[in-house]
């Protein structure tokens, strides 16, 4: 059974960092891309990373870029999500994602796994 579990979510103080970390079993993670997906309080969940298989290429979503950074360890089934400069807009519900043939690129509604989520809060 494939399982998506994210960790590291927590209350950070603005201009903070954290890092958050999703690790997959009953897959191969490395022939699958990995997506972060973000929800805010009231918003709509929105994919603000994602790293490739093929290639490990990145994205970035405008509201990140130059602040978080995503990464994988192919050998530990894990991919990361190094978060800095963080303001109150960065809060929600953070998600790891995964289909088959997904490389970025896609609206939630289009991926079938999805983690349970962490708890991410910005707040002084």
């Amino acid at each position: 059974q494939v399982e998506l579990v994210e960790s590291g979510g927590g209350l950070v103080q603005p201009g903070g960092s954290l890092n958050l970390s999703c690790t997959a079993s009953g897959m191969s993670m490395e022939y699958f891309g990995i997506g972060w997906f973000r929800q805010g309080p009231g918003k709509e969940r929105e994919e603000i990373s994602c790293i490739r298989s093929t290639d490990s290429r990145t994205y970035y979503h405008d509201s990140v870029k130059g602040r978080f950074t995503i990464s994988r360890d192919n050998a530990k089934s894990t991919v990361y999500l190094q978060m800095s400069s963080l303001t109150p807009e960065d809060t929600g519900v953070y998600y790891c994602a995964t289909d088959v043939l997904y490389e970025c690129g896609k609206t939630p509604g289009e991926l079938e796994v999805w983690g349970r989520g962490t708890q991410v809060t910005v707040s002084a």
